[in-house]
């Protein structure tokens, strides 16, 4: 029998991203392809792009945001939130069949 490796979890962090107006199609391509990038959407709001950050261990944040994000032409700003729990629709819908 193999002994069962235990994955780290996955550490999730929310990157709002100011960018220039006339660059934001390009910017989002360029951000959707650096690794640990796992999503990014265009919005409407405070900022412009907001990109979905996942990774096994916290150094890796650093790596994305300052030695990727940060680097791409057009990003002006980045206000960075790491996620501690994750709650779904799926999830709260559980909890209340269970009488919580």
């Amino acid at each position: 029998m193999h002994a069962r490796r235990e994955e780290s979890p996955v550490i999730t962090a929310i990157v709002l991203i100011d960018c220039a107006t006339d660059a934001i199609p390009e910017v989002a391509e360029e951000l959707a392809n650096l690794e640990g990038v796992s999503e990014v959407y265009s919005v409407a709001g405070g900022v412009d792009l907001i990109a979905i950050i996942r990774v096994r261990e916290f150094d890796h944040i650093a790596e994305v945001i300052a030695g990727g994000i940060s680097k791409v032409p057009g990003v002006l700003n980045t206000d960075t939130h790491i996620a501690f729990r994750s709650y779904s629709r799926h999830d709260l819908e559980q909890a209340f069949a269970i009488g919580f």
